[in-house]
Parts: structure tokens; sequence; C-alpha cells
């Protein structure tokens, strides 16, 4: 999965910092120093701190679906099989990321990363920013594999389970992790990063999680994931235009690549969305608009390299003022899954759904307003260092 603009973030206001609840307090004042209850407890907390995400986490509903919604979702695991699952690919029809990298087995190994890294040599450090981002957001992916198994109703019960949505998960996750793979031993080759910075914050993101107001609800979670797959694909088919136009035509063959797994992703989770719209459109165009009401926040959005608390919104805005992902991109996949979807068509819906549908289809005019306020802040934006490339300083 991938790219990642919090589209109401294009500045680099502090966010929020995580604050623990204060401890208890176990015994007299007067025997703090020699209580080990207390003196265990605050060792525990100091620990727990040391884990958590260096931003403020919202306290979140779980399960929010009633059980016989969650019947729908087992009712459906034949259609899954036949609708779904032709959008995988077998192993050995897939490419590989060795494909695309020099061979370490091969006589001519180090004059090719020799080659990989001159081309290199002709990207801007700005562009260098964007694949580390896109990298980072990828390596996360056992995060995005938990998500979909804490979701009601298509949860892998069992880790190896045989249903229809279980399969869909396990086989999802095995193609995309290739895209981390091939990203991330392509910027090892081309000496042109910090990896040791970047593998910190990837280690750091995978520790915090996500953060993206799911619910365990499938509703919620594949609204989610069609609207985030249609981004990711955007994502990467810009930064291969970008790159291309640097002569590097081989780093834009392989985010090529990476975007046509993406649209294929895109297309399944798309469909199952349509699906839900078919048979129980009243649930869907209110999960729709409660997924709107609290933003689509890409998954990377807790990203920490251990020294800039707004990593994740420099990262974006940098990648606004290539053109990578900007807001309008995010605007126009909203005005893509509302046509897509035709939820401007829906009849027979509750007052709550009648308002959700007024709300999804209003909105995104609402947000072209905000496209103007990001290009004001691009004008005025700062110049910062980023650890991932050495600290070298890049205009926001």
């Amino acid at each position: 999965m991938a790219l990642k603009l919090n589209h109401m973030s294009f500045g680099s206001q502090k966010l929020p910092s995580f604050a623990l609840p204060a401890m208890a307090s176990f015994g007299s004042p007067k025997f703090f120093m020699a209580s080990p209850l207390r003196s265990a407890s605050k060792k525990v907390d100091n620990l727990k701190n040391t884990f958590m995400p260096h931003e403020e986490v919202q306290v979140e509903v779980t399960h929010s679906m009633s059980p016989q919604k969650i019947e729908i979702f087992k009712s459906l695991d034949n259609w899954v099989e036949n609708n779904i699952l032709i959008h995988l690919k077998p192993t050995e029809k897939s490419w590989q990321p060795q494909d695309f990298l020099p061979d370490s087995k091969s006589d001519g190994f180090y004059e090719q990363v020799k080659e990989l890294q001159e081309r290199a040599k002709e990207i801007p450090d700005d562009y260098f920013v964007v694949l580390v981002g896109d990298m980072i957001t990828e390596e996360a992916l056992p995060t995005y594999q938990s998500q979909l198994n804490l979701t009601d109703g298509v949860r892998d019960e069992t880790g190896s389970s045989l249903t229809s949505w279980a399969i869909w998960t396990r086989a999802w996750t095995a193609e995309e992790n290739r895209h981390g793979d091939l990203l991330n031993k392509y910027l090892y080759l081309s000496g042109r990063v910090d990896m040791r910075q970047i593998e910190k914050t990837i280690q750091n993101l995978i520790g915090s999680g996500m953060d993206v107001k799911i619910e365990n609800n499938p509703y919620k979670l594949f609204i989610y994931t069609s609207f985030q797959e249609r981004a990711t694909f955007v994502s990467h088919k810009n930064t291969s235009k970008l790159v291309a136009e640097h002569g590097d035509i081989e780093l834009a063959k392989l985010c090529g690549f990476i975007a046509a797994d993406e649209k294929r992703h895109e297309t399944a989770y798309t469909k199952i969305i349509e699906k839900l719209f078919e048979i129980d459109p009243d649930e869907t165009v209110r999960a729709f608009a409660d997924m709107m009401r609290n933003k689509i926040v890409m998954p990377a959005h807790l990203m920490y390299d251990g020294r800039d608390e707004n990593l994740f919104n420099h990262f974006s805005t940098v990648a606004q003022r290539l053109g990578v992902y900007t807001t309008k991109d995010y605007t126009d996949i909203l005005e893509f899954l509302v046509d897509r979807w035709m939820v401007k068509d829906l009849t027979g819906l509750s007052a709550d759904g009648r308002k959700a549908q007024d709300f999804v289809c209003e909105l995104p005019l609402r947000l072209r307003k905000l496209e103007e306020k990001a290009q004001l802040v691009a004008k005025r934006a700062p110049t910062i260092p980023f650890s991932w490339i050495y600290d070298r300083k890049l205009m926001l």
C-alpha cells in the first residue's frame, strides 16, 4: 500500500504529542522512594512510553457492526472467489524485485550498480524524499495485514483459513510485499540516502501502527482501501513520469510496475464496495460519509525518524509541491469513487442515509477550495533538513 497526504495538512505545524494519563498513586507520598510497586509502575510507564506513537492517537470505537451485518460478509464468500480473487496474479506470473535490480551473481554486477548510481545522480533530492516516503509506507505492510485481520466478517481466523476473504488478504499482502522490497533495494544501491535513518523510520512506523478510524467494520475498511489503493496508484504513476523526465528510465519502469499492481488492487476493492451498494446501500453510504468526515488519513501518518516531529507533514508537502500526490488528487479520487459507485443515484435510503448521500456528493466542491489554500502555503513554505538524505535541506 502506500502514499500519504492528509489533505488537511499543508504546513509544518506541530501535531499534538501523545500524552500518557497520570499514574495513580499507590502509596503515601512520604514513602515514595521506598515503594517497589510505584517504582515498578514508573519503569513500566517509561518503557511503554518509549514505544508509543509520537503523535496523539484518539480512542477509537471498536466492533461497530452488528452480528446481522457480519453475516452479509460471510454470505459473500463465493462471490469473492469468483469476482475478487481473479484480480490476483499467481506467483509464477508475477514480477519480482530482482527483475529490476543488478544481478549479484553476474560478472557485471559492480558495473550494473555503478550504472544505477550514475542514473540516480541526475534525480533531485526532492524526488528521493518522495521515493523514501513511498518505500517506508510500503514497508509497514505488517500493520496493514493486521488491520485486515482485525476486521469483523472478513478476518483470517486461523492464519491459513481457506475462506475467500482470508485467501485474498494473504495473497494481496504477498503481492504488496514486493513493492517495499524493490524500492528498499533500489534506494540502498543508489547511494543517495541514509539507510540507517530510513530503517529507523520503518521500525518506528511499524511499532506505532495506524489510526484510521475503521472500527473493525468491513464497510469502512473497504472504503478506506478503495481510496488508498487509488491514491497509491496515482502516486507511483506520477513518480514514474517525473523520474523519467530526469532520465532514469529504469526507475520509471519499476515505479510503473508498482502502480499497475495498485491499480489491480484498486479495482478489486472498489468492486467490493460496488457489491455492498447493491445489497446494502444505506449502511454503505453512511460508512462512506463517516470515513470522509474523519478524512482518509494515509497509513504512514505516524512515521517518525527520531528527529522530526512533523515528518509525515513535511514529506507530504514535498509530494504536493512536486505534483506526486496533491490535494487535487485527493478530491479527484473522491469524485471518481462517487461516480464509480453511482452514489448520486441511490434511492430508498433512510433519513440518515440521505444525509450521508448529500454530504458525500457535496464534499468535492468544498474540498476544491482547499486546493487554493495548499498552493498559497506552498509559496511561503520554509526550508528544512531531511534525515533520509543526510540532513540536506529542501524547500517544503
